[in-house]
């Protein structure tokens, strides 16, 4: 009976021992940091300064870590003989780390570093081309969570007509001197400068067939008037 007590009483406690690890790893992984991008896409003209939001919840300081911004929909580079990753902006040991940068992005990105402690990493990119345009990823590789990376896609949109058809040519002209006579109209007919004449034509036909009509009964009425009386009364 001593022995079953003992027992009863030792098999609770190892198996509240070992749930006690679980339940705090558990609710760490709930309270960790987690990296959020935007859910739609940011839009912006060819010549803007566009800021990408990338940021962490709940808030967490970032400065003494590693945050990369990166294409990830870039291919490498075949005349790269190191193929090695290039970033659009990477913070490193509190300061931009330029070595590993993408030329075209070259002072163009940059981080609000004051708002790292707030746990905000959003990218500022000056002066975007269409060639900006695309899927970024916003990274912090030392960050102790499941969720360590976002992405933001931006939508780079030309600024005028000017710089569309630039990008997109006008479709060629079938004719270069096109007789105006001979174009149908937008329903198919014949073009207006056919249509107006014929109808003024139409019109003063018309009306001289009016006035032609009046003339010879004005006429017979004249007649009536001025024949004698006797021979009307005969």
């Amino acid at each position: 009976m001593r022995h079953f007590g003992v027992v009863e009483f030792v098999l609770p406690l190892v198996l509240w021992t070992f749930r006690i690890p679980f339940c705090v790893t558990a609710r760490t992984e709930d309270e960790a940091p987690r990296v959020i991008g935007a859910p739609r896409p940011i839009i912006a003209a060819v010549g803007d300064d566009v800021i990408l939001p990338c940021h962490l919840q709940p808030t967490f300081n970032v400065q003494r870590l590693t945050v990369e911004w990166s294409l990830p929909d870039l291919k490498p580079d075949p005349s790269d003989r190191l193929r090695g990753v290039k970033y659009v902006h990477i913070y490193r040991k509190r300061e931009e780390d330029r070595t590993m940068k993408i030329q075209s992005y070259s002072g163009r990105t940059s981080l609000f570093t004051q708002e790292l402690t707030n746990g905000n990493i959003s990218l500022e990119i000056k002066n975007v081309t269409l060639a900006d345009g695309g899927r970024y990823r916003c990274f912090i590789p030392k960050l102790r969570s499941r969720v360590r990376q976002a992405t933001v896609r931006l939508v780079v949109v030309p600024t005028s007509v000017e710089t569309w058809t630039t990008e997109t040519p006008l479709l060629p002209r079938t004719l270069e001197h096109p007789d105006p006579k001979k174009e149908p109209d937008a329903e198919g007919g014949l073009d207006l400068n056919i249509w107006i004449p014929a109808l003024v034509i139409s019109l003063l036909v018309l009306v001289g067939g009016v006035g032609c009509l009046l003339k010879h009964k004005s006429q017979d009425l004249l007649k009536y008037n001025l024949a004698p009386r006797g021979a009307a009364q005969r």
